[in-house]
């Protein structure tokens, strides 16, 4: 062994040693507070990517707390409703919830941006405006401004969905007139103004209500996500691209009273295992979406890719509905205007730096 490889060994022995020995030290163990959360969340904890995220979160603080921070899972619905998340925890009625806070645009309208925002910004790209361009804190100004005691951290994050489940194909912006369709978010308000019927009810409603003709049309995920709630043995056409959710991000929510009361440590350990189930969430979301529209085929789907027409047209209704929510909410149009001009400047570096899709 020659000397490189002795001092090689040695450094690692070294910083081993060190890591175990912090890890046991009795100032260490002390510094993780001791808690006990539950956690409803909005989505089946066995859902690739949407739901998986908040079961390894709180698998991953339980083990980096050395049990120290336990949170409980509950599945949707079985310790609050779905969209009743943000109110129960802000009530002190549960520690925490995980969901999809676009849900709460009807008690919080600034929180759709937190969301998804109609041809925003891509996930990455969200993920560098919340972290480096303020909008974690713009995020806990919003809940403040509007009342609700609750800390939020981004911990999950998913890319497009998919435009929707329908019975044919989108001829032209004339199709929607009339049309019942699960659609959420500012999405939702786009498709109003175009003369839809558009309502809210969660995932594992939609397929009664597609079979039944409660709605004529849906969308609510990715694709591996909508083939396990069997949209594809009722209708036929899938429409891509997704343009009402370029990024879908999910939350934690805290109770602020209990985030108020951790130390610094189990802070940290919350924000870091959080950043982490956003990395997790997203890998798993794009690694599984090309197998499933493979299969299409075989399953006697079409997926429908919307003409640049179309698009554009969509795009013209969804900076009129952003430009009266603006108008609307003075929370709304700060955040809204942060997001443009980080998104006019990330352009600069998207067009330059990315290869062309077809390369």
């Amino acid at each position: 062994m020659n000397l490189k490889q002795k001092l090689l060994r040695l450094a690692t022995a070294t910083t081993t040693a060190a890591v175990v020995g912090l890890a046991l030290s009795p100032s260490s163990a002390l510094a993780i507070d001791k808690v006990r959360w539950r956690m409803p969340i909005a989505f089946p904890s066995n859902l690739p990517a949407l739901g998986t995220p908040a079961q390894y979160a709180a698998e991953q603080l339980k083990l980096a707390s050395g049990g120290a921070m336990q949170v409980r899972v509950y599945e949707p619905g079985k310790l609050v409703p779905a969209f009743d998340i943000l109110s129960a925890v802000s009530d002190g009625k549960i520690e925490a919830g995980y969901t999809w806070i676009g849900y709460d645009q009807g008690k919080v309208p600034a929180v759709p941006l937190f969301a998804a925002v109609p041809f925003g910004l891509k996930p990455w790209a969200y993920m560098a405006w919340y972290y480096e361009g303020g909008g974690h804190d713009m995020l806990q100004e919003v809940y403040a401004n509007k009342g609700f005691k609750v800390h939020a951290e981004l911990c999950g994050i998913i890319g497009p969905e998919t435009a929707g489940w329908y019975k044919q194909p989108l001829e032209g912006l004339d199709d929607y007139k009339g049309l019942k369709i699960r659609f959420a978010g500012l999405g939702g308000k786009v498709l109003q103004q175009l003369g839809a019927s558009v309502t809210m009810m969660p995932g594992g409603e939609l397929f009664q209500a597609l079979e039944k003709g409660t709605i004529d049309a849906t969308e609510f995920s990715l694709p591996v996500i909508d083939q396990r709630l069997g949209f594809d043995k009722v209708v036929k056409f899938n429409l891509f691209p997704g343009w009402h959710q370029p990024f879908t991000a999910q939350y934690m929510l805290i109770n602020k009273g209990n985030w108020d009361k951790l130390g610094d440590d189990s802070r940290a350990l919350v924000r870091n295992v959080c950043m982490a189930s956003v990395v997790k969430g997203l890998a798993e979301s794009e690694y599984l979406q090309g197998a499933v529209i493979a299969g299409f085929a075989e399953k006697g789907v079409t997926a429908q890719k919307l003409s640049p027409e179309i698009l554009s047209e969509l795009k013209q209704v969804t900076k009129k509905v952003l430009a009266e929510e603006s108008a609307n909410d003075a929370d709304f149009k700060r955040v809204y205007e942060s997001q443009q001009a980080f998104h006019d400047q990330y352009r600069i570096w998207e067009d330059l730096a990315y290869l062309p899709a077809d390369m």
